[in-house]
């Protein structure tokens, strides 16, 4: 492992995922800055589709480099292809296999088979179990964005235009000053990073955040929108009092007091993590009843069926093709903006939606709370929990995916 008393090179690596990745781990700000900052020297790997040009880093002193076989360590973001793995080397990426995903083993192995030591980023958490590093909050902005950029697709109320097709998010926030809303009702879930950006989305545009009491019991002339907890949308079968570590614990006992927000609500968005154990917001056979009032549903989390708490997550959209029709009387896929269906946003990449701002919002954390712990190697318990595979073999925290990676395909 790298340590602080030599200068590390690290590599920026061109995402070769298909399809492609426009995010970047660093922006040349954060590259220059973390090369005063830290014993580091960093390159980075030419890129047609990176949301940052390569004249950008040259610009900034950051050399480009095809071959990275020289560099010690080396970051990207998405899943790297098998074929690109340069063997003996440290990587930090989304390897997306903490889960046993089956199109993602035969990335594992190889990884093992190359001895790579890789650190992904979803498993780096401070000793609380905290994630340190996460692009959350700009799914969140993309998805409540989406979420009302869908309505006026299926209203013509208003028109926004889509974030992936702008500069940046200062270019959205200029359209926001001028956009006039109809009287929308809006019922976020969750309070973590996607509902905190999500949150912030709204309130972006202007619309005015209410207490879950006032959503349900008052009527509004504006736009407005409720954030809730768990304790707003489950309840204890037996009518115990809500406890959110027994909640947690033993979601199996609880059920969902979702029912006076579908009621209420024109717009769900959806921004919690989801166990299995715990009840969905609802069911197919509720969303047929006359008094299910949602007609918009983005699910930023994008858990899909079964294993989801929204049950006409059936797949994920792509930014390509963003929403979906659902018509719960025949439980199946639709064309978007029918009368009949619930229109579903479920794009399982957000934030590439606005990759720069995402990229720098990651890039701090990267720069300010993971590179500094990089270098101390060993010593570094962050590290060590974020640490999937090193010298061939999986890490003690990891070696429950022994057997995802003993089956050959």
């Amino acid at each position: 492992m790298p340590n602080s008393t030599n200068t590390v090179k690290i590599g920026i690596i061109r995402e070769g995922k298909i399809p492609p990745d426009a995010r970047a781990p660093l922006t040349p700000e954060q590259c220059a800055e973390a090369m005063v900052e830290l014993p580091v020297r960093i390159v980075v790997q030419p890129s047609p589709v990176r949301c940052f040009k390569n004249e950008e880093y040259t610009a900034h002193g950051i050399h480009l480099q095809e071959d990275l076989s020289d560099c010690d360590v080396l970051l990207g973001i998405k899943e790297v292809p098998v074929a690109q793995l340069l063997g003996g080397k440290t990587y930090l990426f989304f390897s997306h296999t903490m889960k046993k995903q089956p199109h993602n083993r035969h990335l594992l192995q190889a990884v093992l088979q190359k001895n790579i030591r890789l650190i992904d980023y979803e498993a780096l958490t401070d000793e609380r179990g905290e994630r340190l590093i996460a692009f959350g909050f700009y799914a969140g902005i993309v998805g409540a964005h989406n979420a009302l950029w869908t309505w006026g697709r299926r209203t013509g109320q208003f028109s926004l235009p889509r974030l992936c097709e702008s500069h940046d998010y200062a270019e959205v926030l200029e359209v926001y000053e001028k956009l006039i809303l109809p009287p929308l009702r809006i019922v976020l879930t969750g309070t973590g990073r996607v509902s905190t950006g999500a949150a912030k989305n709204l309130r972006d545009m202007g619309i005015l955040q209410v207490a879950p009491e006032e959503f349900l019991e008052k009527d509004f002339s504006e736009a407005v929108f409720t954030q809730i907890a768990a304790q707003d949308y489950v309840k204890h079968r037996e009518g115990q009092a809500f406890d959110k570590t027994h909640f947690y614990a033993h979601g199996e006992e609880y059920v969902s007091a979702f029912a006076p927000y579908y009621r209420r609500a024109d717009i769900f968005i959806n921004g919690i993590f989801y166990d299995k154990k715990a009840p969905a917001f609802f069911t197919v056979e509720e969303m047929q009843q006359p008094d299910f009032q949602i007609k918009v549903i983005a699910d930023v989390t994008c858990d899909i069926v079964p294993d989801s708490s929204v049950p006409s997550t059936i797949r994920a959209s792509k930014i390509a093709d963003p929403v979906f029709g659902f018509n719960p009387k025949i439980g199946q896929e639709t064309p978007p903006y029918l009368p009949d269906s619930v229109d579903v946003m479920s794009i399982d990449n957000l934030p590439s939606e606005l990759p720069r701002d995402a990229s720098a919002f990651f890039g701090r954390q990267l720069l300010e709370k993971i590179l500094p712990e990089l270098l101390h190697g060993r010593a570094s318990d962050a590290i060590r929990r974020g640490m999937i595979a090193e010298n061939g073999s999986l890490t003690l925290e990891f070696r429950y995916l022994a057997d995802y990676v003993a089956i050959q395909v």
